[in-house]
């Protein structure tokens, strides 16, 4: 079963996502990062491939696209919080 991060795991795991654009939000346990893109195409191509892995992972993110922007949201709400689910699928998302 999936289980909020501890104080521990959150410096260390969410640390270097942090340092990479991510953003803790003020009123829920969760982290937001924008991305920017060439233009739509590449956006939604984007989305298409961390589509894939959110599916795989059985984890979706909450996001929107507006033009060549894509604002992704993560938290787990089966913990009504951050996740190590979480972590993992923001590292793929910069990763892609």
């Amino acid at each position: 079963m999936t289980e909020r991060l501890s104080d521990t795991a959150r410096k260390t795991v969410l640390g270097p996502l942090l340092d990479n654009g991510w953003e803790l939000l003020g009123d829920r346990d969760a982290m937001r990062k924008t991305f920017k893109f060439k233009d739509f195409t590449e956006a939604f191509g984007w989305m298409t491939r961390a589509a894939m892995f959110a599916e795989k992972w059985d984890h979706h993110p909450e996001w929107s696209n507006t033009y060549n922007t894509v604002v992704v949201t993560l938290t787990t709400h089966d913990v009504d919080g951050l996740s190590a689910l979480d972590a993992k699928l923001a590292r793929k998302m910069d990763g892609l």
